[in-house]
């Protein structure tokens, strides 16, 4: 069922063309610097190909809500969401909407300098300026108030957002949101979920934030619930 994705608003960059590329489950929001929805398409196509042939000879892949091994010539997007779930602890299809924005990412940039591409609250950026993005963990009172700043210098780098109580991922938790930064799309995904699987608690989000900075290769993390925030890494936030 098709969830509408109001916090889309809250993504405005006036010196970006704005388009959507839907293709099944796979639902993008993405900012260019020009219109490329045929592109994008075709490209969402390709992986989702290589994701759903993968799956048909493979149902585990599918169904795992635990790491599981790939072939070492299972496709790429196959042995980046494989890898994540390794060192997470979870499923790799708790990856797919991170590698599906950063495999389509990745594939403009060739034809966009600079991309924001949006998959169900999870984000593939490359910029050559300052980005707001604006934080939205349901009814927290923190929705609204703050936002985080993404410096160019570190882009491209994935922001994944999971949530108990925002958009249609399978969340064991009960976090409003758990926010990850990585190089990987793919990874900061991943743990965002893995993260958000394990707040059930107020006092879970200090436990959470000391505990996850052992993932390799997550740069920033931030986690709410209700009135409660975790912060850690380079990560820098803003009032709104």
């Amino acid at each position: 069922m098709y969830e509408p994705r109001t916090y889309r608003h809250w993504i405005k960059e006036k010196d970006l063309v704005s388009f959507s590329a839907l293709i099944k489950e796979t639902d993008l929001y993405i900012l260019a610097r020009s219109n490329l929805k045929e592109k994008a398409l075709k490209s969402i196509a390709k992986h989702r190909n290589s994701i759903e042939n993968y799956i048909e000879a493979h149902p585990l892949f599918l169904t795992s809500l635990e790491p599981i091994p790939v072939e070492k010539d299972a496709p790429a997007i196959i042995s980046e969401m494989a890898a994540a779930a390794r060192k997470t602890g979870v499923g790799p299809m708790a990856a797919v909407a991170g590698a599906i924005a950063e495999a389509v990412g990745k594939d403009l940039l060739a034809d966009s300098s600079e991309l924001i591409v949006e998959n169900g609250g999870d984000i593939f950026m490359k910029s050559n300026k300052k980005r707001i993005i604006g934080i939205y963990a349901g009814s927290s009172p923190f929705t609204g108030k703050i936002a985080l700043e993404i410096d160019p210098n570190d882009t491209p780098i994935g922001i994944c957002t999971s949530s108990k109580t925002v958009g249609h991922s399978l969340s064991f938790g009960e976090a409003d949101a758990v926010i990850v930064i990585s190089k990987s799309t793919t990874l900061a995904d991943a743990a965002a979920t893995a993260i958000g699987n394990r707040v059930k608690h107020n006092e879970d989000v200090s436990t959470e934030i000391e505990k996850s900075q052992a993932i390799s290769g997550i740069e920033g993390i931030a986690i709410i619930k209700g009135e409660n925030i975790g912060l850690w890494g380079d990560l820098k936030l803003i009032d709104l």
